[in-house]
C-alpha cells in the first residue's frame, strides 16, 4: 500500500448503500432502456408432471390468442447447435444432454416445454394455458436410493441413472481393523431451494447485427461464452450486461437453459423480449442445492484418536447433471480439519425426476463438513468423551502447515485448535455443560443442547481481471471481472484504490458486469472476489502508481526514488519538499492521456479458510420445537479488509446454515410433484427465528495472494448447519437419541424422542 500504510480493519460505510436505500437498485425487471421499448414478454409453458413422454404439442389456440407475438417449441430450435451431453470421461460416456425446450420427454415438474411471446405481461399466462401438451406419464424416480435401483431410467439409452462414479472400488476395510470403535451412519444432506430475493430474470434485444442480453448473473463473461456456444454465433456479436443482482448463492453462475431460450427468442424474432420468473416458477425451475446421501464410517481408539475415515457420497443431480464438481469437492474436503491417517472416499452421481442440482453457497464443502462433524460426534458419544476434547486431540497442529491432506490438497495455513478454544471460552463452555446437566436432573421439558463444528473450506483458485484508470479530473475508475450480488465489491475495491493511490473513495467509480467494457473476467462465486479480484485491483493500482511516479519525477525535476505519494491528500511531492506537490489531474495532463493499467491476477492454488461454531439450542421435548439461543463463531479468512463487509457475509452465511438445519427442505411426492413449492410452505428463515450472532475474530494470513486474504462468503453456512444439528442431538443424547436427519423440524425431533423412548422401554 502507498506509504506502507495498512487499511486493513478500517471501518467504512458501504458506498453502495446510499443508492440502494434511496433510489433503489436497478434489476433486470426494472430496466427501461431504449433497446427494450416495446419488448415482448416471455412466458414459459412448464411441465406439470415429473416424468412423461410428450406425445403431442398443439400451439394453435395460443398463437391465435389476442396479443400473442409468437409461440415456440423445441421444433423451432433446429437453427442452433444441439445440446451437448454430460461428459464423463472416466466412465466412458456421453449421455444426459439437457435440451433448451423439452420436445420428446419431460424429466421434472417445471421443465420448459414451450415459450410464448406476448405484447403485454398479463396476456402471457393466459396464452400459455392454451398450449395443449399431451403427456404419457411414466413412473417417477424420487430420491437417490430409488435412482440407484435403475428400475426406471431417465435416459433409456444410457442404461443407468448413474451419470458418474469414482473410486468406490478402492475401499479397503483393513484400515479399520485396528480401531477400538467403529461408527457408521447414513447421513442425509437434504435438497434445498436457493430462494434469492430476485428470481431469475433476462431481457434481450437484437438489432439485426448484435444481440444484447441483460441478465441477472454472477458472471457476464461466462454468460457470453455460453450464449455464443448455444446459439452458434460469434462472441463478438453478443453483449451481456449484468445490472444489480438480488442474490445469487451459486444458482446464478453463468446462464441456464431458460435464459438462453429468452436470448434465442430475441435473436429468432429479430426484436426485444424480456422475462422475469415468478416465485412459483423459481421454486421448481431454478437449480437447487445440496441433495446428498452420504455414508460415513469412522474408526478410532478409546483415547479419542481417529485412525480411519470413509465417506461414500451419492449426489442427487436431479433430472440433468448440470455440474460434475459437487461430489468430487465433497470427497476432496472429506477429512475436514482432522489429521486422519487413513481416508477413503468415493461417489456416485445419480439422476432423479427433480429440479437439477447445481452449486449453492458452499457447493460441496458444506456437505463434507456436515458428514465428518456428525461422524466425530457419533464417535465421541460411542467412547463417552466430550466432543470438544475429541476434536482437540485430532485437529491438524498449527505448526504442520502447509499441510497436505490424505485426499491430496494443500491446506495453506490454519490454527484449528486455537479457533476451537477461543469459541469455547467465549461461550463459557463449562457453564453451559453445567446448565445442561441441571436441566436434565430437574426433569425440565426444555432441554439444552450444545453443538460444536470445527471446519475448513476451500475458496478461490484461478484468476481475475481488473483495470484501473485515472482521468484528467483526478478521478479513478475500476473495471473489474468480479461481479457483485450484494457483497460490497464497490466498497472494497474503492478502499484498495484509495489506499494505493490516495484518491478519495467518493472519487472512485467501480464498474462490473458489461462484456463490452470488460471482455475478459471470471466473476464471483466460491468466495473468490477479494483474494483474486481484489488482488487484481491492487496490482493494477500499483501499476498506475508506478506510471504516475515517472511523470511526477519529470515534472518535479527529481529522481523517481525521491518522489513520494502522500496517501492522505493524494498528492505527489519530493521527499524533502512536501510543499512542492502535484495532483493526479496535473500528472494526467502531463501524460496527455489517462493513466491506466489492465491486469490479470492468477493464483496457483485455492485458499482454505477455517473456523469453529458453537450452537446453543433449547429443545422442547413435548413438541419437538427447537429454539436457537446462542450462536458463537470464529470464521478465520485471513486479514479483514473491511469489517462491515466481512461481518455481513458471516451473518448471512450463518443464517442460511441455521435455516438448513432447522427449516429448509424441498419435499416431493411419490410421483415427483413438489409438496412445498410456495413461500407459504417452504421453510425460509426470518430474522425473528434467529439469535444474535456472537462473532469472534481470527486473522490467519495465507501466502497464496499479496493481500494474504481468504474467502469468507460461505464460511458461516458451512459451520452453522452441523453445529446446530449436533446441538439438537446433544440435547436429547441422554434419552437415547443418536442422530436425526436434517431438517430438524418439530415433527422429526418429536418422532426421534418417541422412538428413543420406545427403544428404552423395549429393553426393560
Amino acid at each position: 500500500m502507498a506509504g506502507g500504510a495498512s487499511v486493513f480493519g478500517t471501518r467504512v460505510n458501504r458506498v453502495e448503500d446510499r443508492r440502494l436505500l434511496t433510489s433503489g437498485g436497478v434489476y433486470v425487471d426494472d430496466l427501461r432502456v431504449p433497446e427494450l421499448v416495446g419488448a415482448a414478454y416471455v412466458t414459459f409453458v412448464r411441465s406439470p408432471v415429473a416424468h412423461a413422454v410428450i406425445t403431442g404439442i398443439d400451439t394453435s389456440r395460443a398463437a391465435a390468442h389476442p396479443g400473442v407475438v409468437a409461440v415456440y417449441t423445441a421444433a423451432d430450435l433446429t437453427d442452433i447447435p444441439p445440446p451437448q451431453p454430460f461428459q464423463q470421461p472416466e466412465n466412458g460416456g456421453g449421455f444426459f444432454a439437457e435440451p433448451l425446450l423439452a420436445g420428446e420427454k419431460v424429466r421434472f415438474v417445471g421443465e420448459p416445454v414451450a415459450v410464448v411471446l406476448t405484447d403485454g405481461l398479463y396476456e402471457g399466462q393466459d396464452a400459455a394455458d392454451l398450449v395443449d401438451v399431451a403427456y404419457e406419464q411414466l413412473p417417477a424416480v424420487v430420491g437417490p436410493a430409488q435412482a440407484m435401483l435403475d428400475d426406471t431410467l431417465l435416459f433409456e439409452e444410457a442404461g443407468t441413472n448413474v451419470a458418474d462414479h469414482r473410486n468406490r472400488d478402492t475401499y479397503d476395510d483393513a484400515v479399520f481393523a485396528d480401531a477400538d470403535v467403529v461408527v457408521e451412519r447414513e447421513i442425509v444432506n437434504q435438497r434445498v431451494a436457493c430462494v434469492p430475493m430476485e428470481c431469475r430474470a433476462t431481457a434481450a434485444a437484437f438489432d439485426g447485427t448484435r444481440l444484447t442480453v441483460w441478465h441477472s448473473s454472477q458472471n457476464a463473461q461466462r454468460c457470453r461464452g455460453t450464449l455464443a456456444a448455444s446459439l452458434g454465433i460469434s462472441p463478438d456479436a453478443i453483449r451481456v450486461v449484468v445490472p444489480d443482482v438480488g442474490g445469487g448463492f451459486g444458482a446464478k453462475i453463468g446462464i441456464d437453459r431458460d435464459s438462453i431460450v429468452v436470448a434465442w427468442a430475441a435473436w429468432k424474432s429479430r426484436s426485444a423480449v424480456r422475462w422475469a420468473e415468478s416465485r412459483a416458477e423459481n421454486l421448481v425451475a431454478m437449480t437447487q442445492g445440496r441433495a446428498q446421501l452420504n455414508r460415513v464410517k469412522l474408526g478410532g481408539r478409546r483415547d479419542g484418536t481417529i485412525t480411519a475415515y470413509r465417506l461414500d457420497v451419492v449426489q442427487d443431480a436431479g433430472a440433468y447433471p448440470r455440474t460434475g464438481t459437487l461430489a468430487p469437492v465433497t470427497c476432496t474436503m472429506a477429512p475436514g480439519v482432522y489429521d486422519i491417517p487413513h481416508v477413503q472416499t468415493g461417489f456416485r452421481v445419480v439422476l432423479t425426476n427433480a429440479t437439477p442440482v447445481n452449486k449453492y453457497r458452499g457447493a460441496g464443502r458444506p456437505e463434507a463438513t456436515a458428514a465428518i462433524e456428525r461422524a466425530v460426534d457419533l464417535f465421541a458419544a460411542e467412547i463417552g468423551m466430550d466432543p470438544a476434547e475429541v476434536r482437540r486431540r485430532n485437529v491438524i497442529a498449527a505448526d504442520a502447515f502447509p499441510f497436505r491432506t490424505r485426499t491430496g490438497v494443500r491446506y495453506d495455513s490454519g490454527a484449528y485448535e486455537a479457533a476451537l478454544d477461543k469459541v469455547l471460552k467465549a461461550a463459557d463452555y463449562p457453564r453451559l455443560r453445567a446448565e445442561q446437566a441441571a436441566r436434565r436432573a430437574n426433569g425440565c421439558v426444555r432441554l439444552l443442547g450444545i453443538g460444536i463444528c470445527v471446519y475448513v473450506e476451500m475458496t478461490g483458485g484461478g484468476g481475475e481481471t481488473a483495470k484501473v484508470i485515472v482521468d484528467g479530473k483526478g478521478q479513478a475508475t475500476v473495471l473489474t471481472g468480479s461481479s457483485a450480488q450484494g457483497q460490497g465489491h464497490h466498497t472494497a475495491w474503492s478502499v484498495l484504490v484509495e489506499a494505493e493511490l490516495g484518491i478519495p473513495m467518493d472519487l472512485i467509480t467501480v464498474v462490473h458486469g458489461d462484456t463490452d467494457l470488460i471482455p475478459k473476467g471470471v466473476g464471483t462465486y466460491s468466495s473468490r472476489s477479494l483474494q483474486l479480484g481484489g488482488s487484481a485491483v491492487l496490482k493494477a493500482a500499483a501499476d498506475v502508481r508506478n506510471q504516475a511516479r515517472r511523470h511526477a519525477a519529470d515534472l518535479l525535476g527529481v529522481r523517481e526514488p525521491d518522489v513520494v505519494l502522500n496517501p492522505g491528500s493524494g498528492t505527489w511531492h519530493p521527499a524533502d519538499s512536501p510543499d512542492r506537490s502535484l495532483t493526479w489531474a496535473q500528472l494526467v495532463k502531463h501524460a496527455e492521456t489517462d493513466l491506466s493499467a489492465d491486469v490479470e491476477f492468477a493464483s496457483d492454488q485455492p485458499t482454505f479458510p477455517f473456523g469453529a461454531h458453537l450452537s446453543v439450542v433449547e429443545v422442547d421435548t413435548g413438541t419437538g420445537l427447537t429454539t436457537p439461543l446462542r450462536h458463537i463463531t470464529l470464521d478465520d479468512a485471513g486479514p479483514i479488509l473491511t469489517p462491515v463487509l466481512a461481518e455481513g457475509q458471516r451473518h448471512g452465511g450463518i443464517a442460511q446454515g441455521i435455516a438448513q438445519a432447522l427449516y429448509e427442505e424441498v419435499r416431493l411426492a411419490e410421483d415427483g410433484s413438489p409438496l412445498n413449492a410456495t413461500l407459504a410452505q417452504y421453510g425460509t428463515v426470518a430474522a425473528a427465528d434467529l439469535p444474535d450472532f456472537e462473532l469472534e475474530s481470527g486473522e490467519t494470513p495465507t501466502d497464496v495472494n499479496p493481500l494474504g486474504v481468504k474467502g469468507v462468503g460461505e464460511s458461516g453456512t458451512i459451520g452453522a448447519t452441523p453445529a446446530v444439528q449436533n446441538a439438537v442431538v446433544d440435547a436429547l443424547a441422554h434419552l437415547g437419541v443418536r442422530h436425526i436427519d436434517l431438517p430438524l423440524t418439530p415433527g422429526r425431533v418429536w418422532a426421534a424422542i418417541r422412538d428413543a423412548g420406545a427403544a428404552r422401554r423395549s429393553r426393560r
